[in-house]
């Protein structure tokens, strides 16, 4: 069972406060329009934050558990779903006449692709989708303090939430360890659900992302096709430098390509 089938009935509850990019998101929707497509959409959190701004937005994902659960919440919302596209489909895979002036890859969306051949086979897939004078944005975090934290094996408790179909207490924690040499890190996150009963039931959820540094990122944009305008340490467009939380480039196509 992969693991977006195993946690999709948590994502939206644990992740509801996580909020901080979607004004940023809103200012290039502004600047640059739609149509809009995002990479690794899941249930919608970024697409139904835009398409409340009017804007139509395309969104990609290869787990049908996230996406039907966002089509179930467009189903509820027809105002919105008539702005909203959900793709059941491998964006490494992904052909369609559409061009888009603002393309997304939000929340860690690239450490999905663990080997370098899949890094450039997804962005320059990207680089087909996008309109001359687009944009496309990458959010990951900054892999500085993981890489300078002293391992531990400890199980780390994360939060506390509401799990949204039950209404059971969920909480949430983690196992990680960190592969250094290949940029790896292995999680197990747990979830111990109380049911109305007072009995637990844990699930565990192993997950594996890739970290990538400044100019790994950068060169592997140019090999496919887009230059870096700018990087970023966190949504507020801080300046990417020690200490920062995210790193978060701006890229645009290379029109010489």
């Amino acid at each position: 069972m992969s693991f977006y089938v195993t946690i999709a009935r948590y994502y939206d509850a644990e992740h509801q406060d996580k909020t901080d990019d979607l004004l940023m998101y809103s200012e290039l929707a502004t600047e640059y329009g739609g149509p809009i497509f995002e990479v690794g959409a899941g249930t919608g959190r970024v697409m139904f934050h835009l398409a409340k701004a009017g804007y139509e937005v395309h969104g990609i994902d290869i787990e049908p558990a996230m996406l039907d659960r966002g089509r179930r919440l467009a189903d509820e919302q027809p105002v919105l779903k008539k702005h909203l596209t959900f793709i059941q489909d491998d964006v490494l895979k992904y052909k369609t006449d559409h061009k888009y002036p603002l393309v997304l890859v939000p929340y860690n969306g690239l450490m999905h692709f663990h080997d370098q051949q899949q890094q450039l086979k997804v962005l320059e897939r990207l680089r087909k989708l996008i309109t001359d004078d687009g944009l496309l944005v990458l959010d990951l975090p900054n892999p500085a303090d993981a890489f300078a934290a002293q391992d531990s094996d400890a199980m780390i408790f994360e939060k506390t939430f509401l799990e949204p179909d039950t209404g059971h207490l969920v909480m949430q924690y983690s196992v990680s360890t960190l592969d250094r040499t290949d940029q790896l890190l292995r999680i197990n996150w747990i979830y111990d659900e109380v049911g109305g009963d007072g009995t637990v039931k844990r699930t565990v959820a192993p997950v594996i992302f890739r970290y990538f540094f400044y100019s790994e990122v950068r060169l592997l944009l140019q090999l496919s096709g887009f230059t870096v305008e700018a990087v970023y340490g966190s949504p507020e467009l801080d300046p990417y430098e020690d200490g920062c939380e995210r790193m978060i480039v701006f890229a645009r196509p290379s029109l010489e390509n």
